[in-house]
C-alpha cells in the first residue's frame, strides 16, 4: 500500500503565503509523479501544479508564478510552496500519486490520494 497524508493549511489573509507538504510512505516505489489538485463546495478537482520523477513541473494557469512545486532528493516529500494568496485559492487541497512519469490534468488519473487539507484567504 502507498500512502499520501498533506499538511500545512490553514486560514491567512490575502496576500499571504502558505507551503503544503506531502509525504509519500509505505509502497513509494509506485508513485513517480505527484499532482496538487484542489476542490470547492460543488466542483470537480482542479489541477494545481505537479513534479514528475525527473523533477519536470506543470502549472495551471490560475497559479502560476504565484505557486510552486517541489520535492526532496528521495522523493518522498513533495511541496507546494503558496505565495501571493487570493480569496478565490481558498479550498481543500489534496496531493495525488501515479505510477507514470508524466502528469495528466486530469484528477481521475491520478489512483493514490491524500486526505486534503483546507486552505482558506480571507479578503
Amino acid at each position: 500500500q502507498v500512502h499520501l497524508r498533506e499538511s500545512g493549511g490553514g486560514l491567512v489573509q490575502a496576500g499571504d503565503s502558505l507551503r503544503l507538504s506531502c509525504v509519500v510512505s509505505g509502497q513509494t516505489f509506485v508513485v513517480n509523479t505527484v499532482a496538487w489538485f484542489r476542490q470547492t463546495p460543488g466542483n470537480e478537482r482542479a489541477f494545481i501544479a505537479a513534479i514528475t520523477h525527473d523533477d519536470n513541473v506543470a502549472y495551471a494557469d490560475s497559479v502560476k508564478g504565484r505557486f510552486t512545486v517541489s520535492r526532496d532528493n528521495v522523493k518522498t516529500v513533495t511541496l507546494l510552496q503558496m505565495n501571493k494568496l487570493r480569496p478565490e485559492d481558498t479550498a481543500v487541497y489534496y496531493c495525488a500519486g501515479v505510477l507514470a512519469s508524466r502528469y495528466y490534468t486530469d484528477y481521475a488519473e491520478y489512483p493514490y490520494w491524500g486526505q486534503g487539507t483546507q486552505v482558506t484567504v480571507s479578503s
